[in-house]
């Protein structure tokens, strides 16, 4: 599925009515000597079809039935994970910003509630360079939020949005996308940090390809003593078909099929280590467990 023009334009118009309440919702787990907490940047508004529409339609009802999950309305919300180990402060992803969508951008408050200043943040670590990701680099007078910040991307990330024939190949309607992105790429250009799969970034924290959503998108190894968990970004992208089905094929990524093999994968080491994930897009705060059920899973959380 594709976002068109006229789809943004619905899910933005929608999105004003929500703007004026904001979620904040926020959840922590305890790592060892390290703290994960997550904070809020509000929820988006989107078009059931912009992540149904490729799904086997016949099926689709009976996987959302148990969630009251209507097929045409979508309200994720966006959780931002923080990982404290004592010396670092290291936010993953900054959200929306203010000009994205009216029911986002809402990551300066969701920071005052966890009693926290962007000032605070060592170091920002980006999963993927969508809108909701990245846009939130800038204040609403252009400035960077994070000016104290060390910027932290995966190098395939980075080259593909830094590409100047991105914004021609990646289809009319996520053009904006890419022209939103490199213009706060090029603002922290000096302050970026490149990374690869598979490398120790910073101390307890590992970078894991999980390309799909986008051609660079990462996923990340958080280990303090012998616990450990995943911030997964938008590999795994809502709690309910991506759990339930996660073979099946989501139209809001760029490329469905590796997408797909990459979620499975995850949710499959998830399970079996019982580890703590974190999503950006799943519900109360975004942390909790993957377990398998039938043949496949289901997204649990404490309490």
């Amino acid at each position: 599925m594709k976002l068109s023009r006229r789809h943004a334009m619905t899910l933005g118009a929608a999105a004003m009515g929500a703007a004026a309440l904001p979620r904040l919702g926020r959840a922590d787990v305890t790592l060892g000597a390290a703290t994960l907490t997550t904070v809020s940047d509000g929820s988006l508004v989107l078009p059931g079809s912009f992540i149904f529409d490729p799904m086997p339609q016949e099926e689709l009802a009976s996987v959302l039935a148990p969630f009251d999950q209507s097929r045409d309305r979508l309200e994720p919300e966006c959780n931002l994970a923080i990982y404290r180990d004592g010396t670092n402060t290291v936010l993953f992803d900054v959200g929306s910003g203010p000009d994205f969508m009216p029911s986002a951008g809402k990551l300066t408050a969701g920071l005052d509630a966890a009693g926290l200043t962007p000032e605070d943040v060592t170091h920002v670590v980006f999963t993927h360079a969508h809108p909701d990701h990245i846009w939130g680099l800038l204040d609403e007078f252009d400035d960077p939020l994070f000016y104290d910040s060390t910027y932290m991307m995966g190098r395939a990330e980075w080259d593909y949005w830094w590409n100047p024939e991105t914004v021609n190949t990646i289809g009319d309607e996520r053009a904006a996308f890419a022209v939103g992105a490199k213009r706060r790429m090029e603002i922290i250009e000096d302050q970026v940090e490149l990374f690869d799969d598979g490398q120790e970034i910073l101390p307890g924290i590992m970078a894991m390809a999980s390309y799909g959503h986008t051609p660079g998108h990462m996923a990340f190894e958080l280990r303090s003593g012998s616990d450990a968990a995943l911030v997964v970004g938008d590999a795994i992208g809502n709690h309910h078909v991506a759990f339930a089905r996660p073979g099946w094929e989501s139209g809001s990524d760029q490329d469905m099929t590796t997408a797909a093999q990459n979620r499975m994968r995850l949710l499959d080491r998830l399970a079996s280590e019982k580890m703590y994930l974190v999503g950006f897009h799943l519900p109360n705060g975004g942390i909790g467990r993957a377990e398998q059920k039938d043949s496949g899973f289901r997204f649990v959380q404490d309490g």
